[in-house]
């Protein structure tokens, strides 16, 4: 029962990673008609190594900010939520951890278009504190130059 379950959530992990394969080939809109049809499926109460993965990446294809901060909320919601158990069930469980510096960049990001910069910087600032999570790669590279250039964006007059 139990490898059936979590067979169940590999497949749900696999359609969500061809959506966000999507995304990044540059098909917004099927990513976005994807991630709705995944997110009808798993709910507000579904799984939230699931419901984090597919609200950060929903975020990523909203036109709207106020959009994208909703599910970028959502994907935080859901990374706080998630117990070292069931990170523990996954492969991808490090990658999670490592999340947060990405989860408060994009909450920074999605505050300053919505002129919001004092709620930009305390995510920002959360964002600096939890790359200490992060290994020298090139993810963390990014993250972090990331975090950079959105701190000189909003010191900028």
């Amino acid at each position: 029962m139990m490898e059936q379950q979590e067979a169940s959530e590999d497949a749900v992990m696999t359609r969500i990673g061809q959506a966000i394969m999507l995304l990044h080939g540059g098909d917004r809109e099927e990513a976005r008609n994807r991630f709705a049809v995944l997110w009808s499926e798993i709910g507000e109460s579904g799984d939230p190594l699931h419901r984090c993965t597919l609200a950060h990446y929903m975020a990523d294809t909203q036109d709207d900010p106020g959009d994208e901060l909703a599910w970028d909320l959502r994907a935080l919601s859901a990374a706080d939520g998630l117990s070292e158990e069931r990170l523990a069930r996954h492969q991808q469980a490090p990658a999670m951890r490592a999340f947060y510096p990405s989860l408060h960049l994009n909450l920074a990001a999605d505050y300053v278009k919505l002129n919001r910069p004092e709620t930009a910087r305390v995510h920002l600032d959360l964002a600096r504190t939890a790359t200490g999570a992060l290994t020298d790669d090139g993810y963390a590279s990014g993250i972090r130059t990331a975090i950079d250039r959105l701190e000189r964006s909003l010191d900028a007059p």
